[in-house]
């Protein structure tokens, strides 16, 4: 990075926190402070819903995963396409809570403090490990750019995380949900500029290194790109030599994206609940959403092209974390015209526009839901104020300490996605059926913790001879997919790259098993043998399994089809079980399902069913056998749920003390009325913009197809 490129950083820096002081001034109360006073618009509701669903991981994710995998890649960030429509429907249920936080409604639902209590310990949790993958990957992302791994003795991450942190802490403290919703404008605009600003340069870059740039122009990039990389990377699904991304896992990814994102924190606010009206929040959290996922298409793309033009360096073969920033210092550091550091503030803004409201909404729950609820209900509205700014640095500080100890993204992210299965099931069931009572969601919220986070944990202490158990020995088949095809200009670099970070590693096994197998080797357009490993990993344990005896494999098939050779092997031996228990696994082995026949993206696939309908089950049944709640509570809430918000807060306070005075006023909407079912019946808004939404769906994997095919 240059000077230029730096200033450009300072820049930005100074525009945050100028706009968190403007907003501070604005701040005179909680619904100020943690809502902005619900007057935001269509405009303002996009960008807050597109920055805080977009992440800085998901970039580098993508652009690791398009690098190992080719265009299926892409579906680690887009599998949230299909949950899209599901918001058109959601966003009028946050607007019509009426609450600051979720907690608040979970109290309200369930009449207990004390699940508000609850929810708000696993908001912080969550967004501890959430926000802890986007530092991570800044991390990872700047070392490139900058071109130093230690900062005065120390590695960057410890001084670059703490730094971000600070930057965040000081606008978003200050400002409130307003600051957040103002950068959130501008950073979203940065992070469309971070979703195509490589692909233009980068297609240049291809022409000025492998083609004639006195007769070609930027779209002959494209034509560059599929001479340069195997037809089969381009495949939006999975191919012969590249990742697998199967339907079923992609389906399955989608699902439980749907159930847990509901109980994600944040979505009170930019799911709608900080908007002027219903509309303004479907309309705000569907849009700012598909704008995210167009920029995952522009992510996609990009590592392509970056998988064209440096598929001879050993940095990314080392680490493809790294692609991202690699590409973004050899394709726009040569102009030295601060791209460089734009585009670096641009992953930056990314990550700020999440964490920014991931702090408000920790701020928000901790003084409505523990403060208020426990410590001073009758304290001052002044007091409120500094009981959020100051809670919001509980999350900021624990996401850092996790980024910089932990430090792996993948694990983080796993961690931060599962966690809302404690929730789902209480909100979902809670939404539509009138039985549900807090008694049982208790239950249910003990059941899903301790078998889906304390048992795999816990089991090896619980049961001793568990890790010896041969039973629990089993791996999945390894299958080894033989293809033979022309050597493309990608396949020589990147083996060349393989060798030089082979040799840098120096022996060192970790590096070592990181590089992976090294890649085919052959002559341009000459015959190369590819081989694709999968399965051979253990069913019921998180860890590899230690070998303690026999170790061999067994061959259990020989097959041949459409060219691809496919040989599968069973492993046998003396092991002892390392890391978690797959407890969820053990019911499928009792239910005499042969797992080790199964991929690693249908085992995956397999996981959903016990986290989703576990739960909903459990949940009903507590629900039937336990003393239902307040009716005429229940008969208040479901009236507020079913009376449409009124822009004008007085208006709207009216219409809804109507409706608590006739609390049987929207029977005749409900498509089972004479039950304890709440399903409403669908407005033709509500079909109109369903269908509309499924129908962008389309046309974004449409759009990605095309663009994958330009110059085939």
């Amino acid at each position: 990075m240059t000077g230029i490129d730096y200033f450009v950083l300072v820049a930005y820096f100074a525009s945050m926190v100028a706009i968190g002081i403007w907003s501070m001034l604005r701040v005179t109360d909680q619904e100020d402070y943690f809502m902005g006073g619900r007057g935001f618009g269509k405009l303002l509701q996009t960008f807050a819903a597109f920055g805080a669903g977009t992440g800085a991981h998901e970039p580098v994710t993508v652009g690791r995963t398009g690098w190992t995998s080719g265009l299926s890649g892409v579906w680690s960030a887009l599998m949230w396409l299909f949950v899209t429509p599901v918001y058109w429907i959601v966003a009028v249920w946050y607007r019509r809570m009426r609450h600051l936080t979720l907690g608040d409604w979970f109290v309200e639902r369930y009449q207990s403090k004390g699940l508000g209590a609850a929810y708000t310990a696993f908001a912080i949790l969550f967004y501890m490990f959430y926000l802890s993958t986007m530092l991570s990957a800044i991390a990872k992302f700047a070392v490139p750019l900058l071109g130093f791994e230690t900062i005065w003795g120390m590695e960057l991450s410890y001084v670059l995380i703490p730094a971000l942190a600070v930057i965040v802490i000081v606008y978003g403290v200050l400002g409130g949900l307003t600051a957040a919703y103002y950068t959130d404008l501008i950073q979203g605009l940065f992070i469309i500029v971070l979703s195509v600003l490589l692909i233009p340069f980068g297609l240049w870059a291809l022409v000025q290194n492998f083609g004639d740039p006195e007769t070609m122009g930027v779209m002959d990039g494209f034509t560059i790109l599929h001479q340069r990389i195997s037809p089969d990377y381009f495949s939006l699904f999975s191919g012969p030599s590249a990742g697998e991304f199967p339907v079923q896992y992609i389906v399955s990814l989608s699902v439980l994206a749907m159930v847990g994102i509901v109980v994600q924190p944040h979505f009170i606010a930019t799911g709608g609940g900080s908007a002027k009206s219903e509309d303004e929040a479907r309309i705000g959290l569907v849009v700012g959403n598909f704008l995210k996922r167009l920029c995952t298409v522009g992510w996609a793309l990009t590592a392509l092209i970056a998988l064209a033009l440096l598929a001879g360096s050993a940095e990314i073969a080392a680490d493809p974390d790294r692609v991202w920033g690699v590409a973004a210092r050899e394709i726009l550091g040569p102009l030295n015209l601060g791209l460089v550091g734009l585009m670096l503030a641009c992953l930056i803004a990314a990550m700020m526009s999440s964490a920014d409201t991931y702090m408000l909404v920790t701020s928000g729950l901790v003084t409505r839901n523990v403060y208020a609820a426990y410590i001073d209900d009758s304290a001052d509205e002044k007091t409120y104020l500094r009981v959020g700014r100051a809670s919001g640095l509980i999350m900021i500080i624990g996401a850092s300490i996790v980024a910089i100890t932990m430090s792996d993204v993948f694990g983080q992210f796993k961690l931060a996605v599962e966690l809302p299965i404690l929730f789902a099931a209480p909100f979902w069931v809670g939404m539509f059926w009138r039985r549900a009572n807090r008694t049982a969601v208790w239950g249910t919220v003990l059941f899903s913790l301790v078998a889906f986070f304390l048992l795999p944990i816990l089991m090896p202490f619980i049961w001793p001879g568990l890790q010896e158990d041969s039973r629990f020995h089993k791996s999945t088949l390894q299958t080894t997919r033989t293809i033979q095809r022309e050597a493309t200009e990608a396949d020589i670099a990147r083996h060349e790259a393989w060798k030089e970070a082979y040799a840098a590693s120096e022996g060192d096994s970790k590096l070592i098993e990181k590089l992976g197998a090294e890649p085919p080797v052959g002559e341009l357009g000459e015959l190369i043998t590819v081989n694709r490993v999968s399965g051979g990993v253990p069913l019921f344990w998180t860890g590899k399994l230690e070998v303690t005896g026999e170790d061999r494999w067994e061959t259990v098939s020989e097959t041949s089809e459409g060219g691809v050779d496919v040989v599968t092997k069973r492993r046998v031996g003396e092991f002892r079980g390392q890391g978690s228990f797959k407890v969820d696994f053990v019911l499928y082995q009792m239910l005499g399902i042969d797992l080790s026949k199964f991929t690693a993206a249908t085992l995956e696939s397999l996981r959903l069913p016990p986290r989703v309908l576990g739960p909903i089950v459990v949940l009903i049944l507590l629900s039937w056998i336990t003393r239902p709640d307040s009716a005429e509570h229940l008969d208040r809430y479901y009236s507020k749920m079913n009376t449409e918000v009124h822009p004008d807060p007085k208006t709207d306070r009216e219409q809804l003390e109507a409706a608590f005075r006739n609390p049987g006023h929207y029977r005749e909407k409900l498509l089972f009325p004479q039950t304890n079912l709440e399903f409403v019946k669908p407005r033709t808004k509500d079909v109109v913009g369903f269908l509309a939404s499924c129908a962008v769906c389309v046309v974004v994997i449409g759009l990605l197809m095309w663009l994958a095919q330009i110059g085939a």
